[in-house]
């Protein structure tokens, strides 16, 4: 088993604490990714024309889903936790053939740099997207929660696992930036590190990235990856539950999935599957639901190895 720092042993799965914000943090990421599907694309004034406050699971949306039907960004999630938790570890090819499996199902959505990355991945085996500009979206670092997950015990896995996942796709210094520092804060807020960990991290990322300033951010909340981080951390530094984090953050509308994904697995990290709205439980797809429960239970035990 691997010390976690400060050098003591964990059996991460059966810590009930860390249990909880773990499965707080993936339940909230599909219940994000559902309840801001619903909005997807549209201004926050348009949200409050057309629902006063989002937030009830309704489905809908331009992509017409089902109440509790989750997007790519959930998918994609569970597509790298599939391939942990089948290579006990990690495996890039096997993140790269369900990614493959995936797309050739024909996904309800999927990004534009994404299904580009698979199919070049299809069509010649390549798992690295060369270096990009234009590649800065925010796929990459959205799906990386499995990961974080897998890596509790270590940070060089952590980033390693991160950055080979990211660029199957997504090869952008502010996409890894985004995809390191996000995954940091889940980790140490899995571990109990609570929001001034979170806070720690979101300086660190600042300091070495300004771009990431959130303090002041006022939107839009596109798929470019500054802009749904500066959107996500905006509305997690000022709410203090994971109902009003999600909430507010989906109301902000643009790619409201995307970042409501995102708010939902920090606040879920911080205050726990125990504290998610029974409502809002009630409607998310069972068949994720269950995946995610399996899931969670066994990437904490890789990473207790």
């Amino acid at each position: 088993m691997t010390a976690v720092p400060g050098g003591h042993p964990r059996p991460f799965a059966k810590d009930e604490g860390i249990l909880d914000r773990a499965l707080g943090a993936y339940l909230g990421f599909a219940i994000g990714d559902a309840l801001g599907a619903t909005v997807e694309f549209l201004t926050p004034r348009e949200i409050a024309r057309d629902y006063g406050v989002h937030a009830r699971m309704i489905g809908g949306g331009w992509l017409k889903l089902k109440p509790g039907q989750v997007t790519d960004d959930t998918e994609m999630a569970l597509c790298i936790g599939r391939a942990l938790l089948r290579a006990r570890g990690w495996s890039l090819k096997g993140v790269c053939d369900e990614f493959a499996v995936w797309l050739k199902k024909v996904p309800i959505d999927v990004g534009n740099t994404t299904r580009r990355g698979i199919r070049r991945y299809i069509v010649d085996g390549s798992m690295v997207a060369p270096a990009s500009d234009g590649d800065g979206g925010n796929g990459a670092a959205i799906r990386n929660l499995p990961v974080a997950l897998a890596t509790l015990a270590s940070d060089q896995d952590f980033a390693t696992w991160t950055l080979e996942q990211c660029h199957i796709t997504h090869n952008h210094p502010l996409s890894d930036a985004a995809a390191l520092a996000l995954g940091r804060m889940l980790r140490r807020l899995v571990l109990g590190g609570g929001v001034a960990a979170a806070r720690e991290e979101a300086r660190a990322l600042i300091e070495k990235h300004r771009e990431f300033r959130f303090d002041r951010f006022k939107g839009p909340c596109t798929g470019y990856v500054v802009d749904t981080v500066c959107t996500v951390l905006h509305e997690y530094f000022l709410t203090d539950s994971i109902r009003s984090c999600i909430v507010q953050t989906v109301n902000m509308g643009g790619d409201a999935d995307s970042a409501g994904a995102l708010a939902g697995m920090l606040s879920g990290a911080t205050y726990g599957a125990a504290s998610i709205p029974q409502p809002w439980m009630k409607r998310l797809d069972p068949t994720v639901v269950g995946e995610i429960r399996q899931q969670t239970m066994s990437l904490l035990e890789i990473a207790a190895k």
